[in-house]
């Protein structure tokens, strides 16, 4: 199964957030052909949306009815629809209830206002905060099926209120149960235009969420799961070599981000804590590569070891994440001494001096030797008259 980014108008290859194609399977013949999306469930837990939101989109937008079987998996529209068609109008759905309208970015959560009929989303990569556009059918659809309620969401535990139970006592004698809130048969479609925006009345439904420790713990256990659903990628087969420059890509963040290198730090903890047996001997080597690649600062690394923090991980796993630390952190720290020393050791001294020193070239004439008075007697006597010949 191949997957695409999950904003397909971006082709940068490095771009993180995957998703899984669209896998379409028609069947039946005639008035009762329909088509099931086979991974529904894997591509909302890409889009961390419930798989009815998308699913039910496909209906609103192709005028189809929607049939959801929660317990086992089966989103279906009515008709025969190709996935490329159905992966075309996805992209619809991402674009208005994915996308944050700020950053173009996929980390957005959705909240409902259910009094006022707003739906909130914010932004957990720019801190966007904002209304969605109410225009759309769907819009009905969400304010009715809350994130965490809605039937089929992602890893969710809906508990009922008791408005909501004394309902489902209600259905139980008979009666369908709109919106397949039972979660046990196919809910279908009732009335073709579901998704045509109407009043929703707020004493119908009661949209209270557990609150005990249990229940936040698997929200925040759903969000994560979620989240790891982005990253969604086919990075596995690529060679080691390639992967490490993708890593590289990744971190690049760190450079001359000393806050940054320290929330890297404590991602590093977590990902040891999740691989403990093979990845907790190889600490030192990390860290040297961290640091040989110019990702973490040796002011940052020291300034870590100072401290044992229970911020990430347990106490007990960050002391001994420090403790195997420890040679390479000896080891940065003879560096700099022994740099500092060398450097001090190289220092040349340079005395300076008042004294001017002249550097003018000066021209010494070399007076002529004395004439011997001897020599010249002597030669005069040589002399011959020419008169005396």
């Amino acid at each position: 199964m191949g997957s695409v980014n999950v904003n397909r108008s971006l082709s940068d290859q490095f771009y993180r957030y995957k998703m899984p194609k669209i896998i379409a399977k028609v069947e039946g013949k005639g008035n009762g052909i329909k088509t099931v999306i086979v991974n529904m469930v894997e591509i909302a837990k890409a889009l961390n949306r419930p798989p009815t939101y998308p699913t039910k989109y496909f209906g609103c937008e192709l005028g189809a009815q929607t049939q959801f079987d929660v317990k086992n998996e089966r989103y279906i529209v009515n008709g025969s629809h190709e996935a490329a068609k159905l992966q075309d109008i996805l992209d619809g759905f991402i674009r208005r209830f994915v996308l944050c309208p700020s950053c173009d970015n996929p980390e957005t959560t959705l909240g409902v206002l259910q009094k006022k009929g707003l739906i909130m989303v914010k932004c957990i990569a720019c801190g966007y905060s904002g209304t969605l556009d109410s225009a759309h059918k769907l819009i009905t659809f969400i304010l009715k099926n809350p994130p965490h309620q809605s039937p089929g969401a992602t890893g969710s535990s809906v508990q009922s209120g008791k408005k909501s139970k004394r309902k489902s006592k209600e259905d139980s004698s008979g009666k369908h149960q709109e919106n397949g809130e039972d979660g046990d048969s196919p809910q279908h479609d009732s009335d073709p235009d579901v998704c045509e925006n109407t009043a929703v009345n707020g004493d119908d439904v009661d949209w209270s969420v557990d609150t005990d420790d249990f229940a936040v713990a698997k929200r925040m256990e759903d969000l994560t799961a979620g989240a790891k659903g982005l990253m969604l990628n086919n990075d596995l087969e690529k060679t080691q070599q390639e992967r490490v420059n993708i890593f590289y890509e990744f971190v690049k963040f760190t450079h001359e981000n000393h806050k940054a290198q320290k929330y890297l730090l404590g991602g590093l903890e977590q990902v040891v804590k999740l691989h403990k047996d093979s990845l907790m001997n190889k600490i030192p080597h990390i860290l040297k590569t961290f640091y040989d690649t110019d990702i973490l600062e040796e002011e940052v690394l020291i300034d870590w070891d100072k401290k044992v923090s229970k911020k990430y991980v347990s106490k007990e796993i960050a002391q001994e994440i420090h403790e195997k630390a420890k040679p390479f952190i000896k080891w940065l720290q003879e560096a700099e001494e022994e740099e500092s020393s060398s450097e001090e050791e190289e220092a040349v001294e340079v005395v300076y001096s008042d004294r001017h020193i002249s550097t003018k070239i000066q021209e010494v004439k070399e007076e002529p030797k004395p004439v011997s008075t001897t020599a010249g007697v002597e030669n005069s006597e040589d002399d011959i008259d020419i008169d005396d010949i």
